[in-house]
């Protein structure tokens, strides 16, 4: 595809992580690993492009969660839940996200640097 074309690779990654998470265990690592094949030159180079496309994965994740979280303090404010139910979710959803953010950018970078690996050092680069 595009060789050294980092913002493109990375996008494909996320897209690939986006379309996969539904249904596959770890799709960081797939996405991450899509772009590090995709993206070529060294294992540093892999991972750089695994970070970015955990980075735009994120991005996706952190717009989704949002939009929960309006849905929630709409709840709340309707009076369809209970107040302190509102601040428990705000701890809980900035719990979830700094695990989010450690589970898509870190995963997506390892896949990143294995997809780079397995372009290099197997034979199914070749």
């Amino acid at each position: 595809m595009a060789e050294q074309d980092t913002l493109l690779n990375a996008v494909i990654g996320a897209v690939a992580t986006a379309l996969l998470s539904s249904f596959v265990p770890f799709a960081p690592v797939f996405g991450g690993a899509l772009a590090g094949y995709l993206q070529g030159g060294d294992r540093d180079d892999g991972l750089r492009v695994g970070v970015v496309s955990g980075l735009i994965g994120l991005v996706f994740s952190a717009i989704v969660a949002v939009f929960v979280f309006v849905v929630l303090f709409g709840l709340v404010l309707s009076g369809g839940m209970p107040v302190g139910f509102g601040a428990f979710g705000l701890v809980f959803l900035v719990l979830v996200g700094l695990f989010s953010a450690v589970y898509i950018v870190g995963l997506s970078a390892l896949g990143g640097w294995l997809g780079n690996y397995v372009k290099y050092e197997t034979d199914v680069g070749n």
